[in-house]
């Protein structure tokens, strides 16, 4: 969830650090810091004000004359230790001329502290990175250098984890090395820079390069070399990137999230582009699973988490329904450990926005250890799943910047329906008029979705009736699953009160215990076949005193009836129904936020890319 920059070779290094910080601060942080190499010196600045950090740190360094050799720079989402001052990155070493910065967990710093402990060294914070430091520290004399001190430290670190060193005895190197988690090398003529996240290198350069598992890089002005944890060189690929910084700005709308909810229809279209159209399906190229492979799978296990996990569910349907193969849909952070039985014949599908998500990516790792067939599907290019991965399914959503997920987990379900008929294709699971239809109806979503926020005010007035509540439970049945826990995540992360979902069934089975006057329950009844099911346990909490919100389809006055709030949607294929009824419980949780006065963009204690477990 940390974000790491690095400079070198710039004669403003702070300015590009500090630009480079306000980039990553979508990931969620609770305190920044930077390091500069200067006057043979390490300059080091850091800031706990949560949210207020990087703009700290800018008032700290007002007036400052530009200078400094290497720099790095950090926010950081707290894991080991509270996010104070003392815990904030860069940490240093005894001397305080080594920092290092670091995204991700070393799984076994307690014993390596012991360790230093004892030998003499003093710890200054409670954080798992500043063993790095001191580990470094210990090698340097024995290695001569600040990249050959790092390539000995590393084999003695477990876990997931970026690292970004400066030294101010080499004050025009940056040393890196990562396993698992993201590192981008960027470089101009005179500079080089490393990152976590592509963002926040693109107002220098667009020419980059990613670091692979168990590599190390030593980086300097214009250059860089890069070699493997056994000393042998690697020659990274390069890559442009094409997407401009403008697309990540709010162009007008008060905040990211209103501006990304509203992008929805173009988002499905441009995912669906080239892939499904009025007569049918197009190939997904990148896919790379040939279809005779597609056509003997047997089973497909669909693992996300958060949206993509709710995405997952929608998908496992659809797979079900159109392509006739057992599915399961898994929260990726418990799969890896429940012993899943796959086989060659099974197709393990990986949903994660960013492609980095550690817990997803561990399973993707796992499903293809047991011999399965993976597949990623990421909004993110060349990301760690998509590399590591047989083959990728990305979605075309553009860059999302808000933390709670609306338009990247619409286009993961429009590009799970469009696999659904992929692999309905490959196996012959579905007549061609069959086929044809679904493909006809699947294209006109992103026309339904634009419909649907034309609503936004109706929705929104819903919503302010709302605001003050405090106990909310959101009801589906099939496909309204799904979206009833989507709806409730989404409260959740954006208004902090209590949300819950739940299969309408289960009400019985417990949860009615907790319906009483106080209770809001959010009913997700665009179903048509377990309609008079769902009437029912509308009826359940009527009795009972709660007040009933219905997300209900056009021209169904009888469910309406039954609401005392309605959230109208276009009617569409039961199948495609997430697609729209999603929505609106975007925008009533984005109402209720905003009369809370919450930080949309940015919930509490939550961060857009998980990178620890």
């Amino acid at each position: 969830m940390c974000g790491i920059i690095g400079v070198v070779g710039s004669p403003d290094p702070v300015s590009v650090i500090l630009a480079g910080l306000e980039s990553l601060e979508y990931r969620g942080y609770d305190s920044a810091g930077l390091a500069v190499v200067e006057g043979g010196e390490i300059f080091r600045l850091r800031a706990a004000e949560r949210a207020r950090s990087i703009e700290k740190l800018r008032a700290a360094l007002e007036g400052r004359p530009p200078s400094g050799g290497a720099s790095i720079g950090h926010t950081r989402w707290a894991t080991h230790g509270a996010p104070t001052e003392q815990n904030a990155h860069p940490h240093a070493d005894c001397s305080g001329r080594i920092a290092v910065v670091h995204n991700g967990i070393i799984e076994n710093h307690r014993e390596l502290r012991d360790a230093l402990v004892t030998a003499g060294h003093t710890m200054t914070s409670d954080t798992d990175t500043e063993v790095v430091a001191h580990l470094v520290e210990s090698e340097l004399g024995a290695a001569g250098s600040l990249f050959g001190a790092l390539q000995a430290v590393l084999g003695r670190l477990r876990g997931d984890f970026a690292l970004a060193l400066v030294s101010a005895d080499e004050p025009d190197v940056i040393v890196a090395a990562r396993r698992s988690a993201p590192l981008v090398i960027g470089v101009t003529k005179t500079t080089a820079l490393i990152a976590s996240d592509v963002a926040a290198l693109l107002p220098e350069t667009r020419e980059l390069y990613l670091l692979q598992d168990d590599e190390l890089a030593e980086i300097g002005p214009g250059s860089f070399r890069v070699v493997a944890l056994d000393g042998a060189e690697r020659h990274p690929e390069r890559f442009v990137v094409t997407w401009d910084v403008q697309d990540a700005r709010k162009d007008g709308y008060p905040d990211f999230m209103s501006k990304e909810i509203r992008e929805q229809p173009r988002a499905v279209a441009e995912t669906l582009l080239g892939r499904v159209g009025a007569t049918g399906l197009g190939e997904i190229e990148e896919l790379g699973i040939e279809r005779d492979r597609l056509a003997g799978i047997e089973r497909v296990v669909l693992i996300g988490c958060g949206s993509s996990y709710h995405a997952s569910l929608v998908g496992r349907h659809a797979i079900e329904r159109r392509a006739r193969v057992a599915s399961d849909a898994d929260i990726a952070s418990e799969f890896r450990y429940r012993g899943a039985v796959l086989s060659e014949r099974t197709l393990v599908v990986a949903v994660s926005q960013s492609g980095e998500t550690v817990d997803t990516l561990h399973a993707l790792r796992e499903a293809r250890g047991s011999g399965a067939t993976v597949v990623a599907l990421t909004n993110v290019v060349d990301s760690l799943m998509a590399r590591e991965a047989h083959g990728v399914l990305y979605t075309h959503a553009g860059p999302e910047i808000g933390v709670a997920s609306t338009k990247a987990t619409l286009a993961q379900i429009a590009l799970l329906e469009a696999f659904a008929l992929v692999l309905a294709r490959a196996k012959g699971a579905m007549a061609p008029e069959d086929y044809g239809r679904a493909a006809a109806e699947l294209v006109l979503v992103p026309g339904a979705i634009a419909e649907t926020l034309g609503r936004v005010e109706a929705y929104e007035e819903v919503a302010r009736r709302f605001s003050r509540s405090e106990n909310f439970y959101f009801l589906g049945r099939r496909l309204g699953l799904p979206s009833a826990l989507e709806g409730a995540l989404k409260l959740k992360e954006l208004a902090y009160v209590r949300a819950e979902g739940y299969p309408a069934g289960e009400l019985k089975h417990g949860p009615i215990a907790l319906i009483d006057p106080s209770s809001v329950v959010v009913a997700v009844a665009t179903g048509r076949e377990l309609r008079d099911k769902l009437h029912a346990n509308i009826e359940e909490v009527r009795a009972r005193g709660a007040t009933v919100v219905a997300v209900v389809a056009d021209g169904d006055e009888e469910t309406a009836a039954l609401a005392d709030e309605i959230l109208s949607v276009p009617a569409v294929d039961e199948l495609l129904s997430p697609l729209v009824d999603i929505v609106p419980m975007q925008l009533f949780a984005y109402a209720i936020a905003r009369a809370r006065g919450n930080d949309v963009d940015r919930p509490r204690n939550l961060a857009k890319v998980v990178t620890v477990e």
